[in-house]
Protein backbone atom coordinates (compact mmCIF):
# COMPACT_ATOMS: atom_id res chain seq x y z
CA UNK A 1 0.00 0.00 0.00
CA UNK A 2 1.76 3.17 -1.19
CA UNK A 3 -0.37 5.38 1.07
CA UNK A 4 0.92 3.46 4.11
CA UNK A 5 4.54 4.12 3.10
CA UNK A 6 3.79 7.82 2.68
CA UNK A 7 1.99 8.00 6.03
CA UNK A 8 4.76 6.11 7.85
CA UNK A 9 7.40 8.35 6.30
CA UNK A 10 5.65 11.47 7.61
CA UNK A 11 5.33 9.99 11.12
CA UNK A 12 8.89 8.65 11.34
CA UNK A 13 10.48 11.83 10.01
CA UNK A 14 8.45 14.08 12.31
CA UNK A 15 7.50 16.18 9.28
CA UNK A 16 4.08 16.61 10.82
CA UNK A 17 2.33 15.32 13.90
CA UNK A 18 -1.18 15.55 12.46
CA UNK A 19 -2.16 13.81 9.23
CA UNK A 20 -5.55 13.52 7.51
CA UNK A 21 -6.18 10.21 5.75
CA UNK A 22 -8.65 10.87 2.92
CA UNK A 23 -10.19 9.01 0.00
CA UNK A 24 -11.17 5.36 0.08
CA UNK A 25 -11.29 5.13 3.87
CA UNK A 26 -14.41 2.95 4.15
CA UNK A 27 -13.02 0.04 2.14
CA UNK A 28 -11.38 -3.27 3.09
CA UNK A 29 -7.58 -3.64 3.19
CA UNK A 30 -5.40 -6.76 3.14
CA UNK A 31 -3.37 -7.02 6.36
CA UNK A 32 -1.42 -10.11 5.30
CA UNK A 33 -4.04 -12.58 6.47
CA UNK A 34 -7.47 -11.17 5.74
CA UNK A 35 -9.34 -8.14 4.39
CA UNK A 36 -10.22 -5.81 7.27
CA UNK A 37 -11.53 -2.21 7.78
CA UNK A 38 -9.02 0.64 7.69
CA UNK A 39 -8.81 1.22 11.44
CA UNK A 40 -8.03 -2.47 12.08
CA UNK A 41 -5.54 -2.45 9.20
CA UNK A 42 -3.67 0.58 10.58
CA UNK A 43 -3.75 -0.81 14.11
CA UNK A 44 -2.13 -4.08 13.00
CA UNK A 45 0.44 -2.43 10.75
CA UNK A 46 1.48 0.08 13.43
CA UNK A 47 1.50 -2.40 16.31
CA UNK A 48 5.15 -3.01 15.39
CA UNK A 49 6.11 0.61 14.67
CA UNK A 50 9.32 0.95 16.75
CA UNK A 51 9.41 3.14 19.83
CA UNK A 52 12.59 4.99 20.74
CA UNK A 53 12.83 2.79 23.84
CA UNK A 54 14.03 -0.52 22.40
CA UNK A 55 12.75 -2.44 25.40
CA UNK A 56 9.17 -1.87 24.25
CA UNK A 57 7.57 -3.86 21.45
CA UNK A 58 5.91 -1.01 19.62
CA UNK A 59 4.19 2.32 19.70
CA UNK A 60 1.16 2.82 21.96
CA UNK A 61 -2.07 3.34 20.00
CA UNK A 62 -5.06 5.35 21.18
CA UNK A 63 -8.10 4.66 19.02
CA UNK A 64 -11.31 6.71 19.02
CA UNK A 65 -14.25 5.37 17.02
CA UNK A 66 -17.46 7.37 17.20
CA UNK A 67 -19.59 4.43 18.30
CA UNK A 68 -17.18 3.27 21.00
CA UNK A 69 -15.18 4.60 23.92
CA UNK A 70 -11.52 5.47 23.47
CA UNK A 71 -9.29 2.41 23.67
CA UNK A 72 -5.55 2.22 24.40
CA UNK A 73 -3.55 -0.55 22.71
CA UNK A 74 0.09 -1.22 23.51
CA UNK A 75 2.57 -2.85 25.81
CA UNK A 76 1.29 -3.33 29.38
CA UNK A 77 4.23 -1.39 30.85
CA UNK A 78 3.53 1.55 28.53
CA UNK A 79 -0.13 1.62 29.51
CA UNK A 80 0.78 1.43 33.19
CA UNK A 81 3.17 4.38 32.80
CA UNK A 82 0.39 6.35 31.15
CA UNK A 83 -2.03 5.53 33.99
CA UNK A 84 0.48 6.66 36.64
CA UNK A 85 1.20 9.92 34.87
CA UNK A 86 -2.53 10.57 34.47
CA UNK A 87 -3.05 10.19 38.20
CA UNK A 88 -0.32 12.74 38.88
CA UNK A 89 -1.29 15.48 36.45
CA UNK A 90 -5.04 15.18 35.95
CA UNK A 91 -6.07 16.46 39.37
CA UNK A 92 -9.00 14.04 39.22
CA UNK A 93 -9.97 11.28 41.60
CA UNK A 94 -11.00 9.15 38.63
CA UNK A 95 -8.33 7.04 36.96
CA UNK A 96 -7.63 6.99 33.23
CA UNK A 97 -9.57 3.76 32.72
CA UNK A 98 -12.69 5.35 34.21
CA UNK A 99 -12.33 8.39 32.01
CA UNK A 100 -11.87 6.23 28.91
CA UNK A 101 -15.08 4.39 29.72
CA UNK A 102 -16.95 7.72 29.87
CA UNK A 103 -15.60 8.96 26.52
CA UNK A 104 -18.22 7.11 24.46
CA UNK A 105 -20.98 9.36 25.80
CA UNK A 106 -19.67 12.74 24.62
CA UNK A 107 -17.43 13.42 21.63
CA UNK A 108 -16.38 16.85 22.91
CA UNK A 109 -15.21 15.25 26.17
CA UNK A 110 -13.46 12.52 24.13
CA UNK A 111 -11.37 15.09 22.22
CA UNK A 112 -10.47 16.89 25.45
CA UNK A 113 -9.42 13.54 26.92
CA UNK A 114 -7.27 12.69 23.89
CA UNK A 115 -5.55 16.06 24.20
CA UNK A 116 -4.85 15.40 27.88
CA UNK A 117 -3.54 11.89 27.17
CA UNK A 118 -1.00 13.37 24.74
CA UNK A 119 0.20 15.74 27.47
CA UNK A 120 0.66 12.79 29.82
CA UNK A 121 2.49 10.85 27.14
CA UNK A 122 5.00 13.66 26.63
CA UNK A 123 5.75 13.73 30.35
CA UNK A 124 6.50 9.99 30.23
CA UNK A 125 9.15 10.17 27.55
CA UNK A 126 10.07 13.50 26.03
CA UNK A 127 12.88 12.07 23.90
CA UNK A 128 10.98 9.26 22.15
CA UNK A 129 10.80 9.26 18.39
CA UNK A 130 7.34 7.66 18.36
CA UNK A 131 5.57 7.47 21.70
CA UNK A 132 1.83 7.64 21.02
CA UNK A 133 -0.29 7.23 17.91
CA UNK A 134 -3.82 8.67 18.14
CA UNK A 135 -6.30 7.55 15.45
CA UNK A 136 -9.64 9.38 15.20
CA UNK A 137 -12.45 8.06 13.03
CA UNK A 138 -14.94 10.25 11.10
CA UNK A 139 -13.16 13.54 11.65
CA UNK A 140 -15.53 15.24 9.18
CA UNK A 141 -18.43 14.42 11.53
CA UNK A 142 -16.60 15.53 14.65
CA UNK A 143 -15.28 18.72 13.06
CA UNK A 144 -17.74 19.49 10.21
CA UNK A 145 -17.05 22.24 7.71
CA UNK A 146 -19.59 24.99 8.30
CA UNK A 147 -19.67 28.71 8.87
CA UNK A 148 -18.81 29.38 12.50
CA UNK A 149 -21.93 31.51 12.98
CA UNK A 150 -24.11 28.55 12.02
CA UNK A 151 -22.38 25.94 14.17
CA UNK A 152 -23.70 24.64 17.48
CA UNK A 153 -21.76 25.44 20.63
CA UNK A 154 -20.46 21.87 20.93
CA UNK A 155 -19.25 21.85 17.31
CA UNK A 156 -17.44 25.15 17.88
CA UNK A 157 -15.88 23.83 21.06
CA UNK A 158 -14.53 20.72 19.33
CA UNK A 159 -12.97 22.86 16.58
CA UNK A 160 -11.36 25.08 19.24
CA UNK A 161 -10.02 22.07 21.19
CA UNK A 162 -8.38 20.51 18.13
CA UNK A 163 -7.03 23.83 16.83
CA UNK A 164 -5.38 24.56 20.18
CA UNK A 165 -4.07 20.99 20.38
CA UNK A 166 -2.49 21.01 16.92
CA UNK A 167 -1.07 24.51 17.41
CA UNK A 168 0.90 23.71 20.58
CA UNK A 169 4.67 23.82 19.96
CA UNK A 170 5.08 21.02 22.51
CA UNK A 171 2.81 18.79 20.45
CA UNK A 172 4.39 19.66 17.09
CA UNK A 173 7.89 19.03 18.47
CA UNK A 174 6.81 16.08 20.61
CA UNK A 175 6.76 12.30 20.09
CA UNK A 176 3.02 11.83 19.51
CA UNK A 177 1.12 11.70 16.20
CA UNK A 178 -2.58 12.08 15.34
CA UNK A 179 -4.27 10.51 12.31
CA UNK A 180 -7.67 11.90 11.33
CA UNK A 181 -9.88 9.78 9.04
CA UNK A 182 -12.12 11.69 6.66
CA UNK A 183 -13.30 10.84 3.14
CA UNK A 184 -12.52 14.40 2.07
CA UNK A 185 -10.20 16.96 3.62
CA UNK A 186 -12.69 19.63 2.58
CA UNK A 187 -15.24 18.00 4.89
CA UNK A 188 -13.15 18.94 7.95
CA UNK A 189 -13.60 22.45 9.28
CA UNK A 190 -11.33 24.87 7.46
CA UNK A 191 -9.82 26.16 10.72
CA UNK A 192 -8.29 22.70 11.05
CA UNK A 193 -7.84 21.52 7.47
CA UNK A 194 -6.07 24.71 6.35
CA UNK A 195 -3.49 24.65 9.12
CA UNK A 196 -0.08 24.32 7.42
CA UNK A 197 1.07 21.71 9.92
CA UNK A 198 -1.83 19.40 8.97
CA UNK A 199 -0.79 17.19 6.04
CA UNK A 200 -2.96 14.90 3.90
CA UNK A 201 -2.41 11.40 2.55
CA UNK A 202 -4.92 10.06 0.04
CA UNK A 203 -6.01 6.42 -0.04
CA UNK A 204 -6.81 5.62 -3.68
CA UNK A 205 -9.31 3.07 -4.91
CA UNK A 206 -7.72 -0.36 -5.43
CA UNK A 207 -5.48 -0.55 -8.48
CA UNK A 208 -5.27 -3.43 -10.95
CA UNK A 209 -2.82 -5.38 -8.75
CA UNK A 210 -4.96 -5.07 -5.63
CA UNK A 211 -8.13 -5.96 -7.52
CA UNK A 212 -6.46 -9.01 -9.05
CA UNK A 213 -5.27 -10.15 -5.61
CA UNK A 214 -8.75 -9.84 -4.13
CA UNK A 215 -10.71 -11.52 -6.93
CA UNK A 216 -8.17 -14.37 -7.08
CA UNK A 217 -8.33 -15.04 -3.33
CA UNK A 218 -12.08 -14.58 -3.11
CA UNK A 219 -12.72 -16.83 -6.09
CA UNK A 220 -10.43 -19.50 -4.67
CA UNK A 221 -12.13 -19.39 -1.25
CA UNK A 222 -15.59 -19.70 -2.81
CA UNK A 223 -14.77 -22.25 -5.52
CA UNK A 224 -15.51 -19.83 -8.37
CA UNK A 225 -14.13 -20.27 -11.89
CA UNK A 226 -13.34 -17.17 -13.96
CA UNK A 227 -10.45 -15.26 -15.53
CA UNK A 228 -9.16 -13.12 -12.66
CA UNK A 229 -7.23 -10.72 -14.90
CA UNK A 230 -10.27 -9.90 -17.05
CA UNK A 231 -12.52 -9.34 -14.02
CA UNK A 232 -9.87 -7.14 -12.40
CA UNK A 233 -9.66 -4.94 -15.51
CA UNK A 234 -13.43 -4.64 -15.88
CA UNK A 235 -13.95 -3.70 -12.20
CA UNK A 236 -11.87 -0.52 -12.44
CA UNK A 237 -13.58 2.16 -10.38
CA UNK A 238 -14.97 -0.25 -7.77
CA UNK A 239 -13.94 -0.58 -4.14
CA UNK A 240 -13.11 -3.97 -2.60
CA UNK A 241 -16.50 -3.87 -0.86
CA UNK A 242 -18.26 -3.37 -4.20
CA UNK A 243 -16.22 -6.09 -5.93
CA UNK A 244 -17.05 -8.49 -3.10
CA UNK A 245 -20.76 -7.78 -3.48
CA UNK A 246 -20.49 -8.25 -7.25
CA UNK A 247 -18.74 -11.60 -6.88
CA UNK A 248 -21.28 -12.82 -4.35
CA UNK A 249 -23.99 -12.24 -6.98
CA UNK A 250 -22.33 -14.93 -9.12
CA UNK A 251 -22.84 -12.92 -12.32
CA UNK A 252 -19.47 -11.82 -13.69
CA UNK A 253 -20.63 -11.12 -17.22
CA UNK A 254 -19.19 -7.94 -18.79
CA UNK A 255 -22.64 -6.32 -18.94
CA UNK A 256 -23.33 -6.96 -15.26
CA UNK A 257 -19.89 -5.69 -14.24
CA UNK A 258 -20.38 -2.54 -16.35
CA UNK A 259 -23.76 -1.98 -14.70
CA UNK A 260 -22.21 -2.40 -11.27
CA UNK A 261 -19.48 0.12 -12.08
CA UNK A 262 -22.12 2.62 -13.25
CA UNK A 263 -24.24 2.03 -10.16
CA UNK A 264 -21.26 2.42 -7.83
CA UNK A 265 -19.96 5.61 -9.46
CA UNK A 266 -23.40 7.21 -9.38
CA UNK A 267 -23.84 6.22 -5.71
CA UNK A 268 -20.48 7.79 -4.86
CA UNK A 269 -21.04 11.04 -6.75
CA UNK A 270 -24.79 11.43 -6.29
CA UNK A 271 -27.70 11.58 -8.69
CA UNK A 272 -27.46 14.12 -11.47
CA UNK A 273 -23.64 14.34 -11.46
CA UNK A 274 -22.73 11.79 -14.14
CA UNK A 275 -24.46 9.48 -16.58
CA UNK A 276 -22.94 6.59 -18.48
CA UNK A 277 -23.48 6.86 -22.23
CA UNK A 278 -23.68 3.89 -24.53
CA UNK A 279 -24.13 5.35 -28.04
CA UNK A 280 -25.54 2.79 -30.46
CA UNK A 281 -24.64 4.63 -33.67
CA UNK A 282 -21.31 5.04 -35.47
CA UNK A 283 -19.78 7.68 -37.70
CA UNK A 284 -21.13 5.78 -40.72
CA UNK A 285 -24.62 6.63 -39.46
CA UNK A 286 -23.85 10.37 -39.52
CA UNK A 287 -25.00 12.23 -42.61
CA UNK A 288 -22.80 14.85 -44.29
CA UNK A 289 -19.80 16.39 -42.50
CA UNK A 290 -17.52 14.32 -44.73
CA UNK A 291 -14.37 16.30 -43.98
CA UNK A 292 -14.95 16.18 -40.22
CA UNK A 293 -15.80 12.47 -40.21
CA UNK A 294 -12.60 11.66 -42.10
CA UNK A 295 -10.63 13.74 -39.62
CA UNK A 296 -12.26 11.97 -36.67
CA UNK A 297 -11.50 8.53 -38.13
CA UNK A 298 -7.96 9.25 -39.25
CA UNK A 299 -6.61 11.51 -36.49
CA UNK A 300 -8.86 12.15 -33.49
CA UNK A 301 -10.03 8.62 -32.63
CA UNK A 302 -6.54 7.04 -33.04
CA UNK A 303 -5.14 9.93 -30.96
CA UNK A 304 -7.68 9.27 -28.22
CA UNK A 305 -6.93 5.55 -28.26
CA UNK A 306 -3.14 5.83 -28.01
CA UNK A 307 -3.21 8.72 -25.52
CA UNK A 308 -1.49 11.29 -27.76
CA UNK A 309 -4.54 13.59 -27.65
CA UNK A 310 -5.61 14.66 -24.15
CA UNK A 311 -8.85 16.32 -25.17
CA UNK A 312 -10.86 17.88 -27.95
CA UNK A 313 -13.57 20.52 -28.15
CA UNK A 314 -16.26 20.74 -30.79
CA UNK A 315 -17.87 24.06 -31.69
CA UNK A 316 -20.53 25.11 -34.15
CA UNK A 317 -23.99 26.66 -34.37
CA UNK A 318 -26.95 25.28 -32.45
CA UNK A 319 -28.69 22.50 -34.35
CA UNK A 320 -25.57 21.58 -36.30
CA UNK A 321 -25.46 17.96 -35.10
CA UNK A 322 -22.47 18.27 -32.74
CA UNK A 323 -23.76 15.91 -30.07
CA UNK A 324 -24.80 13.18 -32.52
CA UNK A 325 -21.42 13.17 -34.28
CA UNK A 326 -19.46 13.29 -31.02
CA UNK A 327 -21.49 10.41 -29.56
CA UNK A 328 -20.65 8.36 -32.65
CA UNK A 329 -16.94 9.19 -32.29
CA UNK A 330 -17.05 8.33 -28.58
CA UNK A 331 -18.62 4.95 -29.35
CA UNK A 332 -15.74 4.13 -31.71
CA UNK A 333 -13.00 4.96 -29.19
CA UNK A 334 -13.90 1.76 -27.34
CA UNK A 335 -13.65 2.91 -23.71
CA UNK A 336 -16.31 3.77 -21.09
CA UNK A 337 -18.02 7.10 -21.81
CA UNK A 338 -19.25 9.21 -18.91
CA UNK A 339 -21.45 12.25 -19.46
CA UNK A 340 -20.53 14.91 -16.93
CA UNK A 341 -23.82 16.59 -16.10
CA UNK A 342 -23.07 18.79 -13.09
CA UNK A 343 -20.69 18.53 -10.15
CA UNK A 344 -22.04 21.56 -8.35
CA UNK A 345 -23.97 21.09 -5.11
CA UNK A 346 -26.20 23.49 -3.22
CA UNK A 347 -24.79 22.20 0.06
CA UNK A 348 -21.92 24.02 1.71
CA UNK A 349 -18.58 22.38 0.94
CA UNK A 350 -20.13 19.46 -0.99
CA UNK A 351 -18.92 20.60 -4.43
CA UNK A 352 -15.28 20.14 -3.41
CA UNK A 353 -16.05 16.70 -1.97
CA UNK A 354 -17.80 15.60 -5.19
CA UNK A 355 -14.82 16.71 -7.26
CA UNK A 356 -12.41 14.76 -5.02
CA UNK A 357 -14.53 11.60 -5.39
CA UNK A 358 -14.68 12.06 -9.18
CA UNK A 359 -10.92 12.48 -9.41
CA UNK A 360 -10.35 9.40 -7.24
CA UNK A 361 -12.67 7.28 -9.40
CA UNK A 362 -11.19 8.42 -12.72
CA UNK A 363 -7.64 7.50 -11.68
CA UNK A 364 -8.53 3.81 -11.41
CA UNK A 365 -9.50 3.36 -15.08
CA UNK A 366 -7.05 2.32 -17.77
CA UNK A 367 -8.93 4.73 -20.05
CA UNK A 368 -12.21 6.61 -19.75
CA UNK A 369 -13.83 9.44 -21.71
CA UNK A 370 -15.47 12.45 -20.04
CA UNK A 371 -18.19 13.71 -22.36
CA UNK A 372 -19.41 17.26 -21.66
CA UNK A 373 -22.30 18.81 -23.57
CA UNK A 374 -22.97 22.56 -23.30
CA UNK A 375 -19.46 22.86 -21.91
CA UNK A 376 -19.54 26.66 -21.72
CA UNK A 377 -22.35 26.41 -19.15
CA UNK A 378 -20.67 23.60 -17.22
CA UNK A 379 -17.36 25.34 -16.63
CA UNK A 380 -17.61 28.87 -15.32
CA UNK A 381 -15.09 31.60 -16.00
CA UNK A 382 -12.16 31.42 -13.57
CA UNK A 383 -12.06 35.23 -13.42
CA UNK A 384 -15.66 35.74 -12.32
CA UNK A 385 -18.56 34.26 -10.43
CA UNK A 386 -18.76 32.76 -6.97
CA UNK A 387 -15.60 31.59 -5.20
CA UNK A 388 -16.81 27.98 -5.42
CA UNK A 389 -17.29 28.34 -9.20
CA UNK A 390 -13.79 29.75 -9.65
CA UNK A 391 -12.27 27.04 -7.49
CA UNK A 392 -14.16 24.29 -9.34
CA UNK A 393 -13.16 25.61 -12.78
CA UNK A 394 -9.55 25.84 -11.63
CA UNK A 395 -9.62 22.22 -10.41
CA UNK A 396 -11.17 20.98 -13.66
CA UNK A 397 -8.48 22.77 -15.66
CA UNK A 398 -5.74 21.30 -13.48
CA UNK A 399 -7.22 17.81 -13.91
CA UNK A 400 -7.34 18.22 -17.70
CA UNK A 401 -3.59 18.83 -17.83
CA UNK A 402 -2.58 16.42 -15.03
CA UNK A 403 0.33 14.31 -16.39
CA UNK A 404 -0.88 11.35 -14.27
CA UNK A 405 -4.15 11.29 -16.21
CA UNK A 406 -2.72 11.86 -19.69
CA UNK A 407 -3.88 9.03 -21.92
CA UNK A 408 -6.18 7.70 -19.19
CA UNK A 409 -8.84 10.40 -19.04
CA UNK A 410 -10.03 11.77 -22.39
CA UNK A 411 -11.97 15.04 -22.45
CA UNK A 412 -14.55 15.57 -25.20
CA UNK A 413 -16.31 18.95 -24.96
CA UNK A 414 -19.17 20.30 -27.06
CA UNK A 415 -20.58 23.80 -27.15
CA UNK A 416 -22.31 26.16 -29.56
CA UNK A 417 -20.51 29.02 -27.81
CA UNK A 418 -16.90 27.94 -28.11
CA UNK A 419 -15.74 31.50 -27.41
CA UNK A 420 -17.34 31.37 -23.95
CA UNK A 421 -15.32 28.33 -22.99
CA UNK A 422 -12.53 29.44 -20.67
CA UNK A 423 -9.37 30.41 -22.54
CA UNK A 424 -7.44 28.31 -20.01
CA UNK A 425 -9.42 25.24 -21.09
CA UNK A 426 -9.08 25.94 -24.82
CA UNK A 427 -5.31 26.01 -24.71
CA UNK A 428 -3.18 23.14 -26.16
CA UNK A 429 -2.45 20.49 -23.55
CA UNK A 430 -6.08 20.54 -22.43
CA UNK A 431 -8.01 20.88 -25.66
CA UNK A 432 -5.41 19.75 -28.17
CA UNK A 433 -7.89 20.03 -31.02
CA UNK A 434 -10.91 22.29 -31.62
CA UNK A 435 -13.19 21.06 -34.39
CA UNK A 436 -15.98 23.01 -36.14
CA UNK A 437 -19.29 21.33 -37.02
CA UNK A 438 -20.88 23.62 -39.58
CA UNK A 439 -24.11 23.66 -41.59
CA UNK A 440 -24.08 21.35 -44.64
CA UNK A 441 -22.92 22.76 -47.97
CA UNK A 442 -22.22 21.39 -51.43
CA UNK A 443 -22.05 17.58 -51.37
CA UNK A 444 -22.86 17.42 -47.66
CA UNK A 445 -26.10 19.28 -48.30
CA UNK A 446 -26.93 16.93 -51.18
CA UNK A 447 -26.37 14.00 -48.80
CA UNK A 448 -28.78 15.51 -46.26
CA UNK A 449 -31.50 16.13 -48.87
CA UNK A 450 -31.11 12.60 -50.25
CA UNK A 451 -31.30 11.17 -46.71
CA UNK A 452 -34.35 13.26 -45.76
CA UNK A 453 -36.37 12.33 -48.86
CA UNK A 454 -34.96 8.81 -49.11
CA UNK A 455 -38.40 7.16 -49.21
CA UNK A 456 -39.33 9.14 -52.34
CA UNK A 457 -36.26 8.11 -54.35
CA UNK A 458 -35.29 11.55 -55.63
CA UNK A 459 -31.82 12.26 -57.00
CA UNK A 460 -29.93 15.33 -58.18
CA UNK A 461 -28.52 13.52 -61.21
CA UNK A 462 -30.89 10.98 -62.57
CA UNK A 463 -31.90 9.46 -65.86
CA UNK A 464 -35.46 10.19 -64.78
CA UNK A 465 -36.15 13.92 -65.43
CA UNK A 466 -38.94 13.92 -62.85
CA UNK A 467 -36.64 12.65 -60.09
CA UNK A 468 -34.16 15.40 -60.85
CA UNK A 469 -36.95 17.98 -60.96
CA UNK A 470 -38.29 16.81 -57.58
CA UNK A 471 -34.81 17.02 -56.13
CA UNK A 472 -34.47 20.66 -57.22
CA UNK A 473 -37.81 21.43 -55.57
CA UNK A 474 -36.64 19.79 -52.36
CA UNK A 475 -33.35 21.68 -52.58
CA UNK A 476 -35.15 24.99 -52.86
CA UNK A 477 -37.65 24.15 -50.07
CA UNK A 478 -34.85 23.28 -47.61
CA UNK A 479 -32.64 26.30 -48.23
CA UNK A 480 -30.80 27.32 -45.05
CA UNK A 481 -31.64 24.09 -43.20
CA UNK A 482 -29.36 22.88 -40.41
CA UNK A 483 -28.83 19.21 -39.53
CA UNK A 484 -31.48 19.49 -36.82
CA UNK A 485 -33.98 21.04 -39.26
CA UNK A 486 -33.43 18.19 -41.73
CA UNK A 487 -34.01 15.66 -38.93
CA UNK A 488 -37.28 17.37 -37.92
CA UNK A 489 -38.46 17.45 -41.53
CA UNK A 490 -37.65 13.76 -42.04
CA UNK A 491 -39.86 12.87 -39.07
CA UNK A 492 -42.70 15.08 -40.32
CA UNK A 493 -42.84 13.62 -43.84
CA UNK A 494 -42.93 9.99 -42.73
CA UNK A 495 -46.68 9.78 -43.32
CA UNK A 496 -46.53 11.43 -46.73
CA UNK A 497 -47.37 9.15 -49.64
CA UNK A 498 -46.06 11.40 -52.44
CA UNK A 499 -43.08 13.68 -52.94
CA UNK A 500 -45.42 16.61 -53.58
CA UNK A 501 -46.92 16.23 -50.08
CA UNK A 502 -43.45 16.09 -48.57
CA UNK A 503 -42.24 19.19 -50.41
CA UNK A 504 -45.41 21.02 -49.41
CA UNK A 505 -44.59 20.35 -45.75
CA UNK A 506 -41.00 21.50 -46.32
CA UNK A 507 -42.30 24.71 -47.96
CA UNK A 508 -44.61 25.31 -45.01
CA UNK A 509 -41.83 24.99 -42.40
CA UNK A 510 -40.37 28.33 -41.26
CA UNK A 511 -37.00 28.32 -39.56
CA UNK A 512 -36.85 30.25 -36.26
CA UNK A 513 -35.50 33.78 -36.43
CA UNK A 514 -32.08 32.92 -35.02
CA UNK A 515 -30.03 33.10 -38.19
CA UNK A 516 -27.81 35.95 -36.99
CA UNK A 517 -27.08 34.11 -33.73
CA UNK A 518 -26.21 30.95 -35.64
CA UNK A 519 -24.00 32.90 -38.05
CA UNK A 520 -22.17 34.45 -35.09
CA UNK A 521 -21.64 30.98 -33.57
CA UNK A 522 -20.43 29.68 -36.94
CA UNK A 523 -17.84 32.45 -37.20
CA UNK A 524 -16.62 31.72 -33.65
CA UNK A 525 -16.32 28.01 -34.45
CA UNK A 526 -14.23 28.82 -37.54
CA UNK A 527 -12.11 31.36 -35.69
CA UNK A 528 -11.30 28.93 -32.85
CA UNK A 529 -10.73 25.90 -35.09
CA UNK A 530 -7.19 24.52 -34.70
CA UNK A 531 -6.98 22.83 -38.12
CA UNK A 532 -6.93 24.99 -41.26
CA UNK A 533 -7.90 22.03 -43.43
CA UNK A 534 -11.22 21.65 -41.61
CA UNK A 535 -12.28 25.16 -42.63
CA UNK A 536 -10.65 25.63 -46.06
CA UNK A 537 -9.68 23.54 -49.03
CA UNK A 538 -7.22 26.25 -50.00
CA UNK A 539 -5.42 27.53 -46.88
CA UNK A 540 -3.41 30.30 -48.52
CA UNK A 541 -5.88 33.04 -47.60
CA UNK A 542 -6.42 31.79 -44.06
CA UNK A 543 -5.05 34.82 -42.18
CA UNK A 544 -7.01 37.22 -44.35
CA UNK A 545 -10.18 35.26 -43.74
CA UNK A 546 -9.56 35.27 -39.98
CA UNK A 547 -9.35 39.04 -40.03
CA UNK A 548 -12.66 39.20 -41.91
CA UNK A 549 -14.28 36.85 -39.37
CA UNK A 550 -13.08 38.97 -36.45
CA UNK A 551 -14.45 42.10 -38.07
CA UNK A 552 -17.82 40.46 -38.68
CA UNK A 553 -17.89 39.09 -35.10
CA UNK A 554 -17.27 42.61 -33.77
CA UNK A 555 -20.22 43.89 -35.83
CA UNK A 556 -22.51 41.24 -34.38
CA UNK A 557 -21.34 42.01 -30.86
CA UNK A 558 -22.16 45.70 -31.37
CA UNK A 559 -25.70 44.51 -32.10
CA UNK A 560 -25.75 42.70 -28.76
CA UNK A 561 -25.22 39.21 -30.18
CA UNK A 562 -22.69 37.23 -28.17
Amino acid sequence: MSFLNELTGIINSGQSRCVVLTGNIYDLFYDGEDYVPLMSYLSKKYSSLPNADTSTKGITQVIYELNNSISVCGDDDQKEDLNRTWSKVSGSQKGLEDRLAESGKNSTFALQLLHKICECSRLNNRNAANNLLVMIEAADMLLPEEQISRMSLNDRKRVAIVKDWFSEPEFMDGPDSVILLSESRSGIHSRISRMPQVLSVEIPLPDITERTHFVTNFGSDHGMTFTAGAVAVQTAGLSIHAIRQLMLSGDLSPDNIASKVEEYMISQLGEGVIEFKRPSHSLDDCIGNTKVKNFLKEELIPGFQDGTIAGAAVGGPIGGGKTFICEAAAAEVGCPVVLLKSIRSKWFGETDAIFERLYRLLKTFNQIMIFVDEADAQFGDIDGGHATERRLTGKIQAMMSDPKLLGKVIWFLMTARIHRLSADIRRPGRMDIIIPILDPKDQDRIDFITWTFKDFKIARSSTDPQCEKDFKKAEKATEGYSAAAFAVLKRRIKRCSTIDEAIKIADDMVLPDIQEVREYQTLQAKLNCTRKSLVFDDTEGFNKKRSEWKKKIAEYELQGIN
